[in-house]
């Protein structure tokens, strides 16, 4: 599990709670639940407006898959798919039918069946990147949701802020309530600014980020697929492959 997220996060919440005892203050002089609902319920109310019942729930739902994800290291594909071509080499592509049951990978699995199969080249590259292109589809509208709820969390807290504020100019001759008043308005902007930069907004980033990830390891599975179906040399397939990973990602004697 990548604990980034939630680690980062935590940090931020932790750098915001920090920030009010050094006021001099407690973090539940900002935990009001007027503001707290106003906030947190229009923001869901307009990010289902947005969208279809379907998706948001759906969007909700793989929620846990995103900020749980382990990012696997694309050398563990290279080795893969460099074995798959050696045996392909050696014994033919039909001896690759029981390695098939070994693989965990659905999308390798599948493109290495449809190899065996016998599908035209041509149209197994069009089914692959088919299937490349409708995970992105899904994920950028996943990370679409969040992103717009992102956009409406500020401004919903401004509402807030001004509904508290009309309440305020209502009781002018109480001046003694008038700076907790004043001071509780503004706690609908707060929330509206924190949930909006510490919750939606980075959640977006993360899932673009992991579809971003996982569309090149399908990328790079689908080529050296490709490059084994043609009968390519394992070692050329190797070098093609470990050509496609991102340069971060390499050890440091190949990215240089």
């Amino acid at each position: 599990m990548d604990v980034a997220t939630l680690i980062g996060l935590g940090l931020a919440f932790g750098a915001v709670i920090a920030s009010i005892f050094m006021e001099g203050s407690t973090p539940m002089s900002v935990v009001l639940p007027a503001p707290m609902m106003l906030v947190i319920g229009g923001t869901l109310g307009a990010g289902l407006a947005t969208t279809t019942l379907k998706g948001f729930l759906g969007a909700f739902s793989s929620l846990g898959s995103y900020l749980l994800y382990k990012e696997k290291d694309p050398h563990e594909t290279v080795d893969l798919v460099v074995k798959l071509a050696d045996r392909a080499r050696r014994e033919g592509l039909l001896a690759l039918e029981d390695a098939t049951r070994e693989i965990d990978d659905d999308f390798i699995k599948d493109g290495l069946q449809s190899a065996i199969d016998g599908t035209d080249p041509e149209d197994l590259r069009a089914v692959m990147e088919a299937q490349i292109d409708g995970k992105k589809a899904n994920d950028k509208a996943i990370a679409k949701v969040f992103t717009d709820m992102g956009g409406f969390a500020p401004t919903i807290g401004i509402i807030g802020t001004v509904v508290s504020l009309v309440h305020v100019l209502e009781n002018l001759d109480e001046p003694s309530t008038l700076g907790h008043m004043i001071a509780s308005a503004f706690v609908a902007t707060l929330w509206g600014l924190l949930s909006a930069n510490l919750i939606w907004l980075p959640i977006a980033a993360r899932i673009k980020r992991i579809s971003e990830m996982e569309a090149q390891k399908m990328e790079m599975a689908m080529e050296g697929l490709l490059a084994i179906q043609a009968g390519a040399n394992p070692r050329s397939v190797g070098q093609r492959l470990r050509a496609l990973v991102p340069t971060a990602k390499k050890p440091a004697k190949e990215a240089a």
